[in-house]
C-alpha cells in the first residue's frame, strides 16, 4: 500500500514545489522592499537626471543672496546666491556614489576575508585580532585622519569610510561560514578531494549571499551619513563639490535667518538613508528562512 501511494505522494510534492512562489517574486511582493525600492528609484533617478535640468550648482548671483524658497529659487539661496535646489540634487550623486562604493567595496573585501578566516581555522585567530582592533578604532576619527593626510578627495572619503565598515562584514560572513562548514554536503565535498576554491565558491558563497545584501544595504546607508558628518565638519568631500554634508555645513551660520539651506539638504539625505533601510528591513525579512517560510505558508 505504502509503495502504491509513493508516486502521489511524489506527484503532489513536486506540485506543491511548483505552486510556491520564488524567492524573487517574494522580494517583489514584499510592501517594505516595494515602497522603499520606489522611493530609492525616485532619489537616484533625480540625482541622476535632474542635474541636467538644472543651473550650475557654483554659479554665483549676489543680487539674489539668501532669498526665500519661491517659483524662481525652488529651495531658495545661499549667502553666495547659488541655487540650493541645484546644489542638493548635484550633492545626492556624491551621497550616493559614496554609499553605493562603500557597500560594494566593503562588502566584496569583507565576503573574502570573512570567508577565508572561517573556513581556515589557523587564519581565523590572527585575522580577528586585526578586525577586532580596527573595529576599536572610531570610524569618524580614523575617516578624519586619513583625509587629513591624504586630502580631502572623493577617493579618500570613500576609502575612509570603507576601512571601518570591513571588520563587520568579516564578523558576520564568518559567522555564517562556522555553521556552513560543518554541514555534510561540505564534508562530503572535502572527502571526494575538491579543492579549496570551489569548496568556498560552490558551497560556502552561496550561503553568504543573502545575509551579505542585507548587510550591504546597512552599510550604504551608514555610508551616506558618515559622509555628510564628514561634510557638515568640514573634512570630507571639498567645498567646491556640493554634498549634502558640506551644504549644511555652509548653512550652519545662517540658520535662524535663513533654515532651508540646511533642511532641504537634510530632507534628502533622511529620505534616501530611510528608503535604503526599508529595502534592508524588507530583504531581512524576505530572505530569513524562518520568515520565508511562514511568508509562503
Amino acid at each position: 500500500m505504502a509503495a502504491a501511494e509513493t508516486p502521489e505522494l511524489s506527484a503532489e510534492a513536486d506540485l506543491s514545489e511548483k505552486t510556491q512562489p520564488s524567492t524573487l517574486r517574494l522580494v517583489l511582493r514584499n510592501k517594505a522592499v516595494f515602497w522603499g525600492g520606489l522611493l530609492l528609484l525616485a532619489m537616484v533617478a533625480i540625482a541622476i537626471i535632474g542635474p541636467f535640468f538644472t543651473v550650475a550648482p557654483t554659479e554665483q548671483n549676489v543680487m539674489s543672496r539668501l532669498k526665500a524658497p519661491s517659483s524662481a529659487f525652488w529651495f531658495g539661496t545661499d549667502f553666495l546666491g547659488r541655487d540650493v535646489f541645484s546644489r542638493v540634487v548635484h550633492g545626492g550623486r556624491i551621497s550616493l556614489v559614496v554609499g553605493i562604493s562603500v557597500a560594494l567595496i566593503a562588502t566584496a573585501i569583507g565576503m573574502v576575508t570573512g570567508m577565508i578566516a572561517g573556513y581556515i581555522r589557523w587564519l581565523d585567530a590572527p585575522v580577528m585580532r586585526v578586525m577586532d582592533g580596527l573595529m576599536a578604532i572610531p570610524a569618524i576619527l580614523l575617516a578624519i585622519a586619513m583625509i587629513a593626510i591624504s586630502g580631502a578627495t572623493l577617493t579618500t572619503v570613500i576609502v575612509a569610510i570603507t576601512i571601518p565598515e570591513v571588520p563587520r562584514v568579516v564578523r558576520l560572513v564568518r559567522s555564517v561560514v562556522l555553521t556552513v562548514r560543518e554541514e555534510p554536503y561540505v564534508e562530503a565535498a572535502i572527502a571526494a578531494g575538491t579543492r579549496l576554491p570551489f569548496i568556498l565558491i560552490r558551497h560556502i558563497l552561496p550561503n553568504t549571499i543573502a545575509p551579505m545584501i542585507v548587510q550591504a544595504t546597512y552599510i550604504c546607508g551608514a555610508a551616506m551619513l558618515t559622509e555628510s558628518i564628514l561634510g557638515f565638519l568640514g573634512a570630507g568631500i571639498p567645498p567646491e563639490i556640493p554634498s549634502w554634508g558640506n551644504i549644511m555645513s555652509e548653512g550652519r551660520t545662517y540658520f535662524q535667518l535663513t533654515p532651508w539651506i540646511i533642511f532641504y539638504p537634510g530632507v534628502a539625505l533622511a529620505l534616501t538613508v530611510l528608503a535604503v533601510n526599508i529595502v534592508g528591513d524588507g530583504l531581512r525579512d524576505t530572505l530569513d528562512p524562518r520568515i520565508a517560510r511562514k511568508m509562503r505558508a
